[in-house]
């Protein structure tokens, strides 16, 4: 009986999903709400718990998309949703998962503070049977689902974006935390693939910060900041324009800008990911060249799917999603394998991302983004700003 009902919720959400590609767009939290009224009444979910545990809440993202996408798409069908914020301290997140096991929960989604600091809590699923979903973040566990968007696409879109722009000259790397594979691996990955290292090699571009750029801890706003005011002292020191900057996320780049308003440097073109309201403002301002949008209310809406089948005793290599076809993983609906830096390989499904520019505003208005038009168009003049903001 699960299965027919879950089905009728997966319906249910396809049938959302085409209306998200139309003119008139709900906005996340609406859109979540409608699945959620749509799905309600096919059930499905009954007995199922999904523990979720977040490392750091406090960030915008997971409030605002990421937890409406989870919670309602299993509470939809009828399961229960709890959750824990480690607030970036690595004991506090296994310390969580103890707690969420304890509280029953038949699945765990775990965004990881650090990949191998959860390990213990991954084990410790693994010997109660419960299945685990790695969310947004890798765990070098081969029992795990991952879920995530393509961070390597997203790294390329950051960089092809800024070497379309200034294709010559000196640039600096703004990256995430250490412990975090996305900004370690991933994202530099696709820096690389968009051609920044072949032109380092040639010499048409200097990295004024070292070859391995600049780490940012816990992708930290504040960090960001003072890391790149002591990059642009000595950039000033040594008598070097900084043409450009690779920042890893919207939280970095954040703190860049924070830091080039300080020093009164003005603003190269500087890159960003996730979507944040304040970074498509600062885009619209002029203040950040591109920001490639992350629709993870897509994501969130995915894991609840996932963990509902899991739920049933469905394999992971028998699961399938239903998302907008903005997001669409390149590999379809089912998991596809991903081999991971440590050599391991986990089945995965990969959303794909999309860059923004100042050019490309619409997109995420026109899709009913968290980040509305009065948010992305706050201070900027309609006569001479975006076309999105008149």
């Amino acid at each position: 009986m699960f299965s027919r009902k879950l089905v009728a919720l997966v319906g249910a959400a396809a049938v959302l999903a085409a209306a998200c590609s139309s003119g008139s767009t709900p906005s996340p939290s609406a859109a979540a709400s409608a699945a959620a009224s749509a799905a309600a009444s096919s059930g499905g979910g009954e007995g199922c718990v999904v523990g979720v545990s977040w490392n750091n809440f406090q960030q915008p993202r997971w409030a605002a998309t990421d937890e409406p996408g989870i919670q309602q798409t299993v509470e939809a069908a009828g399961g229960k949703y709890i959750s824990a914020d480690a607030n970036l301290v690595n004991e506090q997140q296994l310390t969580d998962v103890d707690s969420l096991i304890s509280q029953g929960a038949k699945v765990l989604i775990l965004l990881a503070q650090d990949q191998n600091a959860i390990l213990p809590a991954v084990q410790k699923a693994k010997d109660a049977g419960i299945p685990v979903i790695a969310y947004d973040r890798l765990i070098e566990d081969t029992s795990v689902l991952y879920l995530t968007f393509d961070n390597v696409a997203v790294g390329k879109a950051e960089a092809a974006a800024l070497l379309e722009k200034v294709p010559t000259g000196n640039y600096v790397l703004i990256k995430g935390d250490p412990g975090d594979p996305n900004a370690s691996t991933f994202l530099p990955q696709g820096w690389d693939e968009a051609g920044l290292k072949a032109k380092v090699d040639s010499g048409d571009i200097k990295i004024l910060n070292g070859p391995d750029g600049t780490f940012t801890d816990a992708w930290k706003t504040e960090k960001a900041q003072s890391n790149m005011e002591a990059i642009i002292d000595k950039a000033n020191a040594d008598g070097n324009k900084i043409d450009a900057i690779l920042a890893e996320n919207d939280s970095t780049a954040l703190g860049v800008v924070a830091a080039l308003t300080a020093k009164n440097y003005g603003f190269p073109p500087l890159s960003g990911q996730d979507g944040d309201p304040a970074n498509l403002n600062n885009v619209a301002l002029g203040k950040q060249y591109v920001d490639v949008w992350k629709n993870s209310l897509e994501l969130g809406k995915a894991a609840g799917q996932a963990a509902l089948q899991l739920c049933a005793g469905t394999a992971i290599a028998d699961l399938s999603i239903t998302v907008d076809s903005s997001v669409q993983p390149t590999a379809g609906a089912t998991p596809m394998d991903f081999t991971t830096p440590g050599n391991n390989v986990v089945k995965s499904f990969i959303l794909q991302p999309t860059p923004v520019t100042a050019d490309t505003l619409n997109l995420p208005i026109d899709a009913g983004w968290y980040a509305t038009k009065d948010d992305i168009c706050k201070g900027v003049d309609p006569a001479t700003g975006p076309a999105a903001c008149k």
